[in-house]
């Protein structure tokens, strides 16, 4: 708990007394690309606070060009741990609720964060076209499919917007198990266990083999190479026609 709190400190300081400059740095620049390396190095550091050691595998599965990583989601710990490790700078789509808090949110929104609510059908769709704008500008984003973290640790069924974007941008999903993030920080809880987490990364899908009408074989396939690259215990549930269970 005390590292926790060290690392929530650490943060806290990051946003008020940092990020400022940053974004000034940014403004001025008209880049925001200074301002994502400096906060994913803090984040790193905030993870390496609290004991959690990350392990980087299949890196060599990220292609060159702009893409989407769709990972597993099981904890809040995850985006701290797989977003810094990501080879270049992305787009996230984030809940709407964090851009309420000052100074962060204007860092996020000149990073082309996107804000999603999740019960607004409407506004959801539009956070996709926003997202779908920028990868067509040339940033990649991480997503999580699933909509929601995991309760158990075990993969839920994939959502479609994610491969509707994939299709519509003509780029690469790179499948991401999220390995281990579970046991760390568990739904519902703030204080983070010390451990390990591993993020694999799998073999790139292009979405540009696949039509609109196929969208969900692209899903169907992401869906599989994901749930490969996670241990039993993670695995998603199957019903009897082998699609994944709620």
């Amino acid at each position: 708990m005390i590292r926790t709190i060290l690392a929530v400190v650490y943060l806290a300081f990051g946003i008020l007394l940092v990020m400022p400059w940053l974004i000034l740095w940014s403004l001025l620049t008209g880049s925001a690309d200074f301002m994502y390396r400096a906060t994913m190095k803090v984040v790193g550091s905030a993870v390496r606070i609290v004991g959690v050691r990350v392990r980087v595998e299949g890196a060599e599965n990220i292609p060159a060009g702009v893409c989407i990583f769709a990972a597993n989601h099981v904890s809040n710990m995850d985006p701290l741990a797989f977003v810094p490790v990501i080879p270049r700078r992305v787009g996230l789509l984030v809940k709407s609720e964090l851009f309420r808090v000052p100074i962060l949110s204007k860092a996020m929104r000149m990073a082309h964060f996107v804000p999603v609510e999740r019960e607004n059908r409407e506004a959801a769709a539009a956070s996709v076209e926003t997202a779908l704008k920028y990868l067509k500008e040339g940033l990649s984003f991480a997503v999580y499919p699933e909509g929601t973290r995991s309760r158990d640790g075990r993969m839920l069924p994939f959502k479609k917007g994610t491969f509707l974007m994939a299709v519509r941008a003509k780029v690469p999903v790179v499948p991401v198990s999220i390995v281990g993030a579970q046991d760390l920080m568990r739904k519902g809880e703030w204080a983070v266990r010390p451990g390990e987490v591993i993020i694999r990364f799998g073999p790139a899908v292009d979405a540009s083999d696949y039509s609109l009408e196929q969208r969900a074989d692209l899903l169907s396939r992401v869906e599989e190479l994901v749930a490969a690259g996670l241990p039993q215990e993670q695995k998603p549930r199957r019903e009897a026609d082998g699609r994944v269970k709620d």
